[in-house]
């Protein structure tokens, strides 16, 4: 489906979208980038002033617990509470501390994080220390928006732990967030300005390189095999666009020497053809007239009372095949241009009969649902039409099969309609299209080569000619003609 929705979409209007895309691609990276970069460094600035805080600090408990008569944990324990707030207000820090177990000592008793931290530090904490091995540990408060949590172990002067200290940290980022915003509002000013350029150039661009495909596409329109001034000519193309008119203005000098010789050969080819054409029409009322003598010579007895008849007839026929060649003649000295018409009110079901007495009655079956059909037609250009046809179907047959060709005549109000049926092979699905056309080649399931002629002389009366086959079963002619 997606490949549907793209074959319609022109080559601008993709290189236009493509360019649009980059733009705003490379804007989103640019922008996603600086908020990483930002966050990256806002994360390293936190984290180095909170490590200096805590190292400012444990250096100056680290200078009362090394002045303490104490030992172990009553060294904590034992540091006054103005020591603690005067530690506090020097180092401008919150801190508490606690024994190894987690259990608060001492406070620096500052209200704004007074309920951030329990009496106790949660027992996953202590057993990081213990199992662990650490003597530091922080703990992002998923509760609290930018606050953080440091734990460090305080040594005496034998490097033994003798407690825990806490730190508590807020990032107060709010001149930072200010920079931010400043920076991404100037980012996105100078984003937008340059997305708009780059519509326009995108624009300008995509016309300036799909411009002369246009011009190609325009000429390939126009060229025909008759015109000799169809050459592109392009002022300052680039490079791969010059190669492809040179292709193309090399190919029309190859398809003007091949015009002139294929208008030689077709003149050559159209006679042969003519004659060739020509040959099989006056041989097709030719091989029933050599029947028609045969027959009459083995069947004519003088001593028949019908014998009279019997000549009459016989003479008819050979004088309807004659009228036929001579209409042959007629028609071949312009293909184009059929005889003129001779209409007169003819009887077609005795026509048709008159036109099967050339063959063998046998095995063709004529049958009509009214007994005179009549009709203004050219007489002998329709009894042309009905024994090419029938013909034709007794040649479709194979030679392992008896022929049983059908002939059907039926009326309607303003139409007189002929089917030819046989019981031949069949037209085949790839010469379908191909057999009413004026071309010549060799014969398919028995099917005529005159079958171009008949349908103009059909087309002609102002009729129709169709057909239905089915392959190793039949085929059927249908034939509509206009009374009047």
């Amino acid at each position: 489906m997606n490949k549907m929705k793209l074959k319609g979409i022109s080559l601008r209007f993709r290189i236009f979208i493509f360019m649009i895309l980059m733009v705003a691609v490379s804007s989103i990276i640019l922008v996603t980038l600086t908020l990483i970069e930002y966050n990256n460094q806002s994360e390293y600035y936190h984290n180095d002033r909170l490590e200096r805080k805590e190292n400012q600090l444990i250096l100056s408990l680290n200078y009362v617990i090394e002045n303490s008569l104490f030992e172990n944990s009553d060294i904590i324990k034992n540091i006054s509470d103005s020591k603690i707030d005067e530690i506090s207000i020097i180092q401008n820090i919150e801190f508490k501390l606690y024994d190894l177990d987690g259990n608060l000592l001492k406070n620096s008793d500052l209200e704004s994080t007074a309920d951030l931290v329990e009496l106790k530090i949660p027992s996953y904490i202590i057993e990081k220390f213990k199992n662990k091995n650490i003597d530091r540990f922080v703990e992002n408060n998923v509760n609290v928006k930018n606050y953080k949590a440091a734990y460090d172990i305080l040594k005496d002067q034998n490097s033994k732990p003798i407690g825990i200290l806490y730190i508590p940290y807020y990032e107060f980022d709010f001149l930072n967030d200010d920079k931010l915003n400043s920076i991404l509002y100037s980012l996105g000013f100078v984003l937008l300005n340059i997305i708009i350029i780059s519509t326009f150039f995108a624009y300008f661009l995509s016309r300036y390189i799909t411009k002369p495909l246009f011009q190609i596409s325009n000429r390939l329109k126009l060229t025909k095999l008759s015109q000799t001034d169809n050459k592109i000519i392009l002022k300052n193309p680039p490079k791969e666009l010059a190669e492809l008119v040179n292709s193309y203005n090399l190919m029309i000098d190859e398809l003007e020497d091949s015009a002139v010789k294929l208008a030689k050969s077709e003149r050559e080819s159209a006679w042969r053809e003519m004659a060739k054409q020509v040959a099989h029409e006056i041989k097709n009322p030719l091989t029933p007239m050599r029947l028609t003598i045969q027959s009459f010579q083995q069947n004519f007895n003088v001593e028949n009372k019908n014998g009279n008849i019997k000549v009459d007839e016989f003479s008819k026929s050979l004088i309807q095949q004659i009228d036929v060649m001579s209409s042959i003649a007629g028609a071949f000295s312009d293909f184009a241009k059929m005889p003129e018409q001779r209409k007169e009110l003819l009887n077609l079901n005795q026509l048709i009969e008159t036109s099967l007495e050339i063959f063998e009655k046998k095995f063709i079956n004529f049958s009509y649902d009214s007994n005179e059909v009549l009709a203004n037609l050219d007489k002998s250009q329709l009894i042309r039409v009905l024994t090419n046809l029938v013909k034709n179907a007794i040649q479709s047959v194979p030679k392992e099969r008896t022929p049983i060709i059908d002939v059907y005549l039926s009326d309607s109000t303003t139409h007189a309609i002929i089917k030819i049926s046989d019981n031949g092979s069949g037209i085949d699905e790839e010469i379908k299209l191909k057999i009413f056309e004026p071309r010549f080649t060799t014969k398919s399931s028995g099917m005529g080569l005159g079958l171009s002629i008949i349908s103009n002389i059909i087309k002609s009366f102002g009729g129709t000619i169709e057909f239905e086959t089915k392959m190793n079963i039949g085929t059927t002619f249908t034939i509509t003609l206009p009374k009047n």
